[in-house]
């Protein structure tokens, strides 16, 4: 499904969310605290749009998914525009096809790990955000930016039919593949609240778990720390 939306992938994100994904994607490399030659795992890294902003302040980033397509059209981007693949800050952006349930990478290989809009369509979430804490180092952070459940009862019902009714003939306008975006309409509806993820984060072994609610809700930040002193396998 995701090497059938990959060429259009990102132009169809920005016209679905009104523009607003790359405030959320700064977002997200603001939570992450991202200092030059910090290692980051960008999981479900798509076309490694999030993981040229993490590297554009300096972090060396691995830009990981499991979709072929999505890692393709990723590196022809890069391949287009000489010198994207480092940041500003001096980072680095390297593509990596991998799964998130069994990731090609040792025990705390990395200071950040973070996946935006992808925990969502891994088949065994727990394990997912588990295996995410074993190759974290420990007092390493964790940030998750994920669809999620607006706080305002009147903004939830007009978010909620925009995803059962407008989303798909958005999505027919611009996308490549516009039957995977009503998958994409499901799952986020079907997708726990804040709190409920919260406690998932911490039942896979990480602390300090908390959330940050963008846009009224429709998309939340979580945040976690890799315990100090943690053995890798703990989890």
């Amino acid at each position: 499904m995701f090497d059938g939306v990959a060429r259009r992938y990102d132009i169809t994100n920005t016209v679905l969310s009104a523009g607003r994904d790359s405030g959320w994607r700064m977002a997200t490399a603001d939570a992450l605290d991202l200092r030059p030659g910090l290692r980051v795992l960008d999981l479900a890294a798509g076309t490694a749009t999030s993981a040229q902003a993490f590297a554009s302040r300096g972090a060396m980033v691995v830009a990981c998914d499991f979709s072929l397509g999505m890692l393709r059209v990723g590196r022809q981007r890069l391949q287009r525009r000489p010198g994207t693949a480092v940041g500003a800050g001096g980072g680095a952006v390297t593509l990596v096809a991998g799964d998130g349930l069994a990731l090609p990478f040792p025990d705390a290989s990395f200071d950040r790990v973070t996946i935006s809009f992808g925990l969502r369509n891994v088949v065994d979430v727990d394990a997912c955000l588990a295996e995410l804490a074993r190759v974290t180092r420990p007092g390493g952070r964790l940030v998750v930016c994920e669809f999620s459940r607006p706080t305002w009862a009147p903004w939830r019902t007009v978010y909620l039919e925009y995803l059962m009714r407008a989303l798909p003939g958005l999505a027919r306008a611009v996308s490549s593949s516009p039957g995977s975006y009503v998958y994409l309409a499901e799952s986020i509806r079907a997708w726990p609240d804040q709190p409920a993820l919260a406690t998932r984060i911490a039942g896979a072994g990480w602390t300090g778990v908390g959330w940050r609610n963008l846009t009224g809700g429709i998309v939340a930040l979580h945040r976690a720390v890799r315990p100090p002193g943690a053995g890798a396998r703990d989890h």
